[in-house]
């Protein structure tokens, strides 16, 4: 570690570094983002290059820091702007594992999961199992077993796991006085302006329940002594810049409320879901984690007055807002390509397999060289991956300094749906992850190795080819 001073950079004009008071979603690296007197970035206190030395690359760096700052945002401004009860839940879709879920339990939020593995992964962090909420709208008989044995509380999608879950419970022997807690999610016929594959909210979604089923499922569950109805959720999508859907969603989730007391059913908690975007370029301009909570509070609490009931308990569920600007992916520069009066391609040792969200979502990023921070740019450039795939690439029109094979490459914002969707392709093995802060840095992920690959292949012998 080498001593600081924080520069601004010289590439393009802009400026990258961020305040450290700021709102996480709205910069483009993390909090604790310098530069030193090697003119490397540096974040959490460690100089990238060096970490990447260190450790190998690709490499997911994860800066404490900025994560806890985005954990304490979204709790404490629920707790001033919302004057009842309420909670923040981790959706841990965008990177689980059991470091992130720790960190984010220690700061006072639940944790949201979507399978049977990011269940286990929150239980094995130490996440009290009322604060873990089980989403998904194929659970699996495994996966509501498990969730019933935990006793966490597992939100309805449809019909199938409805009955299923009742008749699983009915079946148990303990007595009646352990209920599995329950919420229905249902769509709200809301969309909002993302990309077609994460607009969850809209009438033509494969989550929830259709509004018009609301009153036959809210039938069924109060004929049901072993099933113990809390609430209601609703979902309207991801990397959302605008306020008015989610102002616009506190009406429908209220009346949804009323259509459930009508059935004498006591709701407790309400759940709004996350959404709220992040700035992968200078270009996004989303809101605050303090704006989207004041206004999702307000017009809760506005929702509930015009219909003269009481607050709710208030959740929402953010996952990319809390976890993307935390971390970012370091890669060592390759092969570069030139070609004559198009493009010139640099090539990094990752790509697709640890970052699948260029070639799926078209997503765009921000990249710099750590080891040549404040360099004037003087290039545009396109970042490919190393995968046997045309369309792997990570960037294009990359504006950067001049570059050599070797160099330190930095994709920021990279928390959000990197890890998670990471995959071996081309028999990759998948990156590490190291959790940066002043005083330590840890492996929270291990390198995966050529062994691990080969962990669960099984040859026949009568198969198996003979050495000669």
């Amino acid at each position: 570690m080498v001593s600081t001073q924080p520069v601004i950079s010289a590439n393009s004009g802009l400026q990258y570094l961020p305040k450290m008071e700021s709102s996480p979603n709205q910069e483009l690296l993390p909090l604790t983002a310098k530069v030193n007197n090697l003119d490397h970035l540096e974040i959490g206190g460690w100089d990238v290059p060096a970490l990447v030395e260190k450790f190998g690359s690709p490499l997911y760096i994860l800066d404490e820091y900025t994560l806890r700052t985005a954990c304490r945002q979204y709790r404490d401004a629920l707790k001033q702007y919302y004057p009842g009860e309420s909670l923040v839940l981790y959706a841990s879709k965008a990177w689980s594992c059991l470091a992130v879920c720790a960190i984010c339990g220690s700061e006072g939020l639940g944790i949201d999961v979507v399978s049977g593995g990011e269940l286990y992964t929150a239980i094995q962090a130490g996440i009290n199992p009322e604060k873990i909420y089980l989403h998904g709208n194929n659970k699996s008989l495994a996966e509501l077993s498990l969730a019933v044995e935990t006793d966490c509380v597992i939100v309805i999608d449809n019909w199938l796991e409805l009955k299923t879950l009742a008749d699983l419970k009915n079946e148990q022997t303990e007595a009646l006085e352990n209920p599995t807690k329950i919420m229905v999610r249902f769509t709200p016929g809301i969309e909002c302006h993302t990309h077609e594959y994460i607009r969850t909210g809209h009438l033509d979604s494969k989550f929830g329940f259709d509004p018009n089923q609301l009153n036959d499922v809210f039938s069924f569950i109060s004929q049901q002594q072993k099933l113990s109805f809390i609430g209601i959720h609703a979902h309207i999508g991801s990397q959302i810049f605008e306020v008015q859907p989610h102002q616009d969603l506190a009406s429908v989730m209220v009346d949804a409320m009323t259509t459930a007391m009508a059935h004498n059913l006591s709701v407790t908690e309400i759940n709004m879901g996350g959404g709220l975007g992040i700035r992968y370029t200078e270009a996004d301009d989303p809101p605050s984690i303090e704006t989207w909570v004041h206004n999702i509070s307000k017009a809760m609490v506005d929702a509930c007055q015009a219909r003269q009931l009481p607050l709710p308990k208030l959740l929402c569920e953010p996952g990319r807002s809390i976890i993307s600007q935390a971390c970012v992916t370091a890669y060592t520069i390759g092969a570069q390509k030139q070609v004559p009066e198009i493009r010139t391609y640099i090539s990094v040792d990752g790509g697709m397999s640890d970052n699948p969200r260029p070639i799926t979502y078209q997503s765009l990023y921000r990249v710099v060289v750590a080891n040549k921070f404040s360099e004037p740019v003087t290039e545009t450039v396109t970042v490919a991956g190393k995968h046997c795939e045309s369309g792997d690439i990570l960037v294009k029109n990359a504006m950067l300094p001049v570059t050599q094979p070797g160099d330190c490459l930095v994709v920021m914002a990279t928390g959000a749906y990197n890890y998670s969707m990471a995959s071996n392709y081309n028999r990759l093995p998948r990156p590490a992850g190291v959790l940066v802060s002043n005083d330590e840095v840890n492996v929270i992920l291990q390198r995966e190795t050529y062994q691990d690959l080969l962990s669960h292949d099984v040859l026949p012998e009568r198969i198996a080819i003979e050495q000669s």
